[in-house]
């Protein structure tokens, strides 16, 4: 198995993107930003990709997850060839590895390559579910995610606004279902119950096993939750 040294992620002149590997039974894409602007990775984006290698990365993903469900393992595509992320919105064919990043006691990130051969992925113009380029967005008054997913497997990614910042995505458990059309947009959620730090933090605010409301749109519908598996935090290199 390779092993990347997290320096790998924030080698911005690379352009080598990452993109996080989010639920199980339908598969969402959360590209991995940072704020410095001459990285390339200045962008906020949620894709569904079409992997083509007949479900092999997908059950290797699949498998591995089950083995470390309850620990701080998360899952990555890392694309070793350059592009500019923003080709993707025309759509576009690319090359991936799967990543499984483990995160130890301290906080350090290791990327462990678990793929051998390169996987064929496709991105078509409406796999695009959201794109936008970082630094024009000032902190909100509560605390603020992206939300997106399908049925009762539904995925939050903390909306990064201003800088100093962190870098989150979670599965929750709604309540009730989510109409899909609302899904598809991914609309804001906020929860006003929480201010937001306008600043980063070092652990999430939101819990594990603990329930919450949020507003789709800060003012329109109301989704009560259970928050469920972190699947990726940032509070370090993203801000660099």
């Amino acid at each position: 198995m390779t092993t990347t040294p997290e320096a790998d992620h924030t080698d911005g002149h690379e352009h080598i993107h990452r993109f996080l590997l989010l639920g199980k039974k339908k598969l969402f894409f959360y590209h991995l930003a940072l704020y410095n602007p001459q990285s390339g990775h200045d962008y906020q984006a949620v894709f569904t990709f079409t992997i083509k290698d007949n479900g092999e990365l997908r059950d290797m993903y699949l498998k591995d997850l089950a083995q470390h469900e309850n620990e701080r393992v998360y899952y990555s595509l890392r694309c070793p060839h350059h592009f500019e992320l923003p080709e993707l919105r025309k759509g576009k064919t690319f090359k991936v590895h799967l990543e499984r990043v483990v995160v130890d006691k301290a906080g350090k990130r290791t990327f462990q390559q678990m793929t051998t051969g390169e996987t064929t992925v496709e991105c078509k113009k409406e796999d695009v579910l959201s794109f936008r380029k970082l630094g024009d967005l000032p902190y909100p008054e509560y605390l603020t995610y992206l939300i997106f997913g399908e049925g009762d497997e539904i995925h939050l990614a903390h909306q990064l606004a201003a800088r100093p910042n962190w870098d989150e995505a979670v599965t929750i458990t709604p309540s009730k279902a989510i109409p899909p059309e609302t899904l598809k947009k991914v609309p804001t959620l906020v929860i006003d119950a929480i201010q937001d730090a306008h600043g980063k933090l070092e652990e999430s605010p939101l819990k594990k096993g603990q329930q919450y409301q949020g507003k789709i749109k800060g003012n329109g519908d109301t989704a009560d939750f259970t928050v469920g598996r972190q699947g990726w935090w940032n509070h370090t290199s993203l801000n660099n």
